[in-house]
């Protein structure tokens, strides 16, 4: 396998992610601006946080998948989240929980970060997600 997820004694915890991820491999595929939309571009799940995050890691795994990766080929997730407060967390995690196992989303999580941004590609928009994978 081309990843090895991991998070080295010391570093900061408890949180639903590993911290660091070590890859070999020369084909890096990356994975951007995956947004809740079908595939006719039509918006998913308007105003819902949760609804998005999920469609979105829907639409990131089509786009690993057509590269030829998957999700344990993941050493990097970037989620840029409008509006960002803490509030936020439950709806942004549960979003992530509703397909893990329908994608295969290795648990820990690769390393990841959630930042806020004042708007996104659209105003319905809440969620964009990227993804850094290696194969080798």
């Amino acid at each position: 396998m081309a990843v090895r997820l991991l998070t080295p004694e010391g570093m900061f915890g408890p949180v639903p992610y590993h911290h660091v991820s070590v890859s070999t491999g020369s084909r890096h595929v990356h994975v951007a601006g995956q947004i809740a939309r079908d595939a006719d571009g039509n918006p998913v799940a308007t105003g819902d946080l949760a609804g998005q995050v999920a469609h979105a890691l829907r639409n990131t795994a089509r786009g690993l998948a057509g590269a030829g990766a998957s999700f344990a080929d993941v050493v990097r997730l970037r989620f840029f989240v409008t509006h960002w407060s803490p509030d936020k967390y439950p709806d942004f995690i549960e979003g992530i929980e509703r397909v893990t196992e329908e994608l295969g989303i290795p648990q820990p999580l690769p390393p990841l970060s959630a930042i806020g941004v004042d708007y996104l590609f659209e105003p319905d928009v809440l969620v964009e997600v990227e993804a850094h994978a290696v194969l080798d």
